[in-house]
């Protein structure tokens, strides 16, 4: 890098220029988060009433079991881009990298298991 200089020992250690892009993604998937919330609050209001008959019949449909798997997979999402800053603004060295990788793990199993769960009901399967 440098030959000792105060400009050589510095150079390559500014922005990574990754902020902006986790940022805006942090944004849209709050946005959607938003507009997916709104409707499955919505759509619950509809019913006639909350038996696990109804609620698993509107589940079925294709448009409910759509709108319910871009919920699962933007809340998650978020929540993993939320949790990333945190580990990345107090954690450091070894234990950081750690974290980072259980905190993937968790994310993807979860959002794994509940859009699973969903594409089993709107399939029919018990």
């Amino acid at each position: 890098m440098g030959n000792g200089t105060r400009i050589g020992r510095v150079r390559g250690l500014g922005s990574s220029h990754q902020g902006a892009h986790h940022w805006l993604l942090q944004r849209f998937t709050a946005v959607g988060n938003l507009v997916l919330v709104l409707w499955l609050v919505f759509s619950l209001l509809a019913m006639p009433d909350y038996s696990y008959g109804t609620v698993y019949g509107w589940l079925s449909t294709p448009f409910a079991a759509t709108a319910m798997v871009l919920l699962i997979v933007s809340t998650f999402w978020h929540a993993r881009l939320g949790m990333q800053v945190m580990m990345e603004d107090y954690l450091h060295g070894a234990n950081r990298f750690a974290v980072l990788l259980l905190l993937n793990l968790v994310f993807v199993a979860l959002g794994v298991f509940g859009v699973v769960s969903v594409i089993r009901i709107a399939l029919g399967g018990a």
